[in-house]
């Protein structure tokens, strides 16, 4: 029998042969803690059998680390072509990479790539959460990877909420009925609302929405969101975002210049 101190956690092998009939009581080695037991059931399956339900000595339960959201990986293509471009990098000479960085550090990083007060670089990819269900979880996926995007996919809203905390997000597409159980599109837009004005800023939030229409500028700001995408347009996601924050960082332009904030 195996006996699990409350206090320490401690497992205690006991032997079955020479335990009594009725409750009893053993110290912790360890901690010295007593625990109160109750004998296995005559008809225990095998040794190890934990008490019956009405004792205090069942292992505690185990504590499950939160995840964020996963980075998205597209499966490679049945193509040959596509298959070894998955599998095989480009060759690297070493020494011309060398030289290269050298140059850089001597010369210092160019003034344009340098984005005072932002988080992201010239030459860093954009960032993008998709809290979506899973019938449109791979298509908005595959759209803004094809076009770049660093994405990161939530399967529920501890893995969304994670994500956001951990990293700058630059795109978050948000589907109100995305793990419905838990409220998810709840949690989700609280997160996005509770952020600082230079943060949220920065951040360009998506509605993927079944009841309006693509671009639709009115159904936007009724939920309080940079853009409003139809599921029946998802081939055009990219150039939708794309136009729709270009329209944003020309709104905010001498904002931004004023500021030397980073553009959406």
């Amino acid at each position: 029998m195996i006996v699990v101190c409350s206090q320490c956690t401690t497992r205690l092998q006991l032997d079955d042969a020479k335990l009594p009939s009725r409750p009893f009581t053993i110290r912790c080695p360890k901690c010295q803690n007593v625990i109160n037991a109750q004998p296995p059931v005559a008809n225990a399956g095998e040794q190890g059998t934990p008490a019956s339900s009405g004792s205090t000595v069942l292992e505690p339960p185990r504590y499950k680390q939160p995840t964020p959201a996963p980075a998205y990986n597209p499966e490679p293509s049945d193509e040959p072509g596509e298959v070894e471009a998955y599998a095989q990098a480009p060759a690297v000479n070493t020494g011309d990479m060398m030289q290269m960085l050298a140059a850089l550090l001597q010369r210092g990083m160019p003034e344009k790539e340098v984005q005072a007060g932002g988080t992201r670089l010239a030459w860093e990819r954009r960032r993008a959460l998709v809290c979506v269900t899973e019938a449109h979880r791979d298509a908005v996926a595959r759209s803004l990877a094809a076009d770049n995007y660093q994405v990161f996919v939530a399967d529920d809203t501890t893995q969304a909420i994670e994500r956001m905390r951990e990293d700058h997000m630059h795109v978050v597409i948000l589907e109100p009925s995305f793990d419905a159980v838990e409220q998810g599109a709840a949690f989700v837009t609280r997160e996005v609302s509770i952020m600082r004005p230079a943060e949220r800023r920065r951040l360009f939030f998506v509605h993927l929405l079944a009841s309006a229409r693509t671009l639709d500028a009115h159904a936007a700001f009724v939920n309080n969101v940079n853009l409003v995408i139809n599921p029946a347009d998802l081939e055009i996601l990219p150039q939708a975002l794309e136009r729709a924050q270009r329209d944003f960082n020309e709104l905010y332009r001498d904002f931004n210049n004023i500021f030397r904030a980073t553009a959406a």
